[in-house]
């Protein structure tokens, strides 16, 4: 049975997605440029505030890349918080690719508890918590998203060795890590995808390993992680090989991979 705080979660990465799509299919996005010269949008401001009128109502304090600044005093009290991007990839929205996202996600004691991964763009809906991870496609309105959910990882079988990389921002340490790594004798097949689609991609078996030597933020990577790892996968910074972990002081994500 899914639980109250995921199936909010799920109303409102659907509510946010349709939201997103709407001016997607516009000519104008609002196109402005934070300090750190990463793009923000219309549909960025919108869906923030979408996610926060459901999120809020589940009394649960909400860490949002779009909302405002948190100081570490504060939230390090937290127990229990959503971290969220309200779309992830919006390099990928600008260039009209369909491969971006909304990533909601619970984290209790700096780990991920619950998340959500949605597409707006194919409709298709990633959610995970204790009870495993799983996929919906093409969710329809008012769905038993239970009776139509496909657990993850699927039974997937390659010649190949698959290593999904990062569309935008893929990074020379991530290209040498990939040259030096063991392909467990099969050929090496690199694809390239954005936003938390990578780690959906390993969630679901296919692809074996993505490796992220460059910069993220908790917000980009707490969704998918909780869909990778109750998928059954792993999530480890890179090279102390110890597990992700979100709230930190510096929210600024250390070098991961994800397998």
């Amino acid at each position: 049975m899914i639980s109250k705080e995921l199936i909010s979660a799920i109303n409102a990465s659907i509510e946010a997605g349709k939201q997103i799509m709407k001016i997607y299919l516009t000519a104008d996005f609002g196109i402005e440029y934070k300090k750190d010269d990463s793009p923000l949008t219309i549909a960025d401001k919108q869906a923030h505030q979408i996610i926060m009128k459901h999120l809020l109502a589940t009394q649960i304090p909400v860490l949002s890349e779009e909302g405002r600044y948190i100081a570490y005093d504060e939230r390090k009290k937290w127990d229990v918080f959503w971290l969220v991007d309200p779309l992830d990839g919006t390099k990928e929205f600008i260039k009209k690719n369909d491969e971006f996202t909304v990533n909601i996600a619970l984290i209790k004691h700096n780990t991920p508890i619950a998340g959500v991964v949605y597409v707006p763009a194919t409709n298709c809906l990633y959610y995970a918590d204790k009870q495993g991870a799983f996929v919906v496609e093409n969710i329809q309105p008012d769905a038993n998203i239970e009776k139509q959910s496909v657990k993850l990882p699927f039974n997937t079988k390659r010649s190949e060795f698959v290593v999904v990389g990062s569309r935008s921002h893929m990074s020379n340490e991530t290209e040498d890590f990939i040259a030096r790594m063991d392909h467990q004798g099969k050929p090496l097949k690199i694809v390239s995808k954005g936003s938390s689609l990578k780690i959906c991609m390993v969630a679901e078996g296919n692809a074996d390993c993505y490796p992220r030597l460059g910069p993220t933020m908790e917000w980009d990577t707490a969704a998918g992680h909780a869909i990778a790892l109750f998928a059954g996968k792993t999530v480890v910074e890179y090279p102390s090989m110890n597990a992700l972990k979100y709230n930190k002081e510096n929210l600024l994500n250390p070098y991961f991979i994800v397998n």
